[in-house]
């Protein structure tokens, strides 16, 4: 049973690195613009193939807008930037009906979320009228306007951004809505060397033209073999483990912790662990899972899930910190 196993996992593996060749042409579009930020791409790219939001945090100017719209330009797909602003309108976002003389009815006017890239620029100014209308949109990939519902384009990826620091005229995100990102990732300054050649190139206007490489339908069918990726129940238990570690950390030998956590991952958080797990391994040319990968997604998928404390708040630890812990004490299969 073992000889047919490896068999069937080694036709796979060979079956995922040929239908996986297309990252490549999508890392080296990435490059073109994108001066380091290795792990913004992989995640970007991981947000996807898992078919999941995503929501970047860093200070402006870390290239977080231009990576979207560089990915969205490497995607023959319909592309809408969204500049979120306190006084922002529902109808500013999905649409409006608006009434026509000539006709003397009310015809319907599609907002820019009908796109299959959405980009939510600083996504936190927007009032709470604007989030829940957003909710729905990332949720149910449908939208409400008067009385009729209309789809929204396959594949339909929402990519926000939003600023750490300046919270002036800002509305946090509440719970239900992080909850909808697949990944939260937090982006950080370039090292030295990379900063000198972002340096360079704008200094010189090096803007690299972006040319297509690939096709929404190559996205949908490439999502279909990313489920295909194997996953062996030794990893399921490991990312159920992680998952409870940040609900039960006292069933795990991490007492200290508990006073830490207000709340823990939801079941969204195992799925979504799953899910980029998966895409991790699929972009790595892997037809497996391995618990590198899950290691590899951990943070973007759970920093965003774990609430803080008043205590740990105090004492400032981060989210960051007490997923390290948990990746350390739970057993590696």
């Amino acid at each position: 049973m073992e000889t047919n196993q490896t068999v069937d996992i080694r036709e796979l593996n060979e079956r995922i690195e040929r239908q996986s060749s297309f990252v490549d042409a999508l890392m080296m579009g990435m490059d073109k613009n994108i001066v380091g930020q290795k792990h913004l791409v992989e995640a970007l790219l991981i947000g996807l193939l898992a078919d999941g939001h995503v929501l970047l945090e860093g200070v402006p100017g870390l290239a977080k807008t231009l990576a979207i719209k560089t990915l969205a330009s490497l995607i023959d797909a319909d592309f809408s930037r969204i500049q979120f602003t306190p006084d922002l309108l529902p109808a500013d976002v999905l649409g409006t009906m608006i009434y026509s003389q000539k006709t003397e009815e009310f015809n319907i006017r599609k907002g820019p979320i009908f796109a299959n890239f959405v980009l939510a620029d600083e996504i936190n100014r927007a009032p709470a009228k604007v989030q829940s209308a957003l909710l729905e949109a990332m949720q149910e990939k449908q939208v409400s306007i008067s009385e009729t519902t209309f789809e929204l384009p396959n594949p339909f990826l929402v990519l926000a951004t939003q600023n750490p620091i300046e919270q002036e005229g800002t509305y946090p995100l509440p719970e239900a809505q992080v909850d909808r990102f697949m990944l939260k990732v937090v982006v950080n300054y370039p090292k030295k060397e990379e900063e000198r050649l972002i340096m360079r190139q704008n200094m010189n206007g090096n803007n690299t033209a972006i040319s297509p490489v690939l096709k929404p339908e190559d996205i949908i069918n490439a999502r279909k073999v990313v489920k295909d990726v194997y996953m062996d129940e030794k990893i399921e238990k490991y990312i159920v483990d992680i998952v409870f570690a940040t609900r039960n950390p006292e069933e795990y030998g991490l007492k200290e912790l508990k006073n830490q956590i207000a709340f823990g991952g939801s079941p969204r958080a195992t799925i979504n662990l799953g899910l980029a797990s998966r895409a991790y391994a699929f972009i790595k040319r892997r037809g497996y899972v391995v618990p590198e990968d899950v290691r590899a997604v951990c943070y973007d998928v759970l920093r965003h899930r774990i609430g803080l404390s008043y205590e740990a708040e105090a004492n400032n630890v981060s989210s960051e910190e007490i997923i390290s812990e948990i990746l350390n004490a739970v057993e590696v299969p």
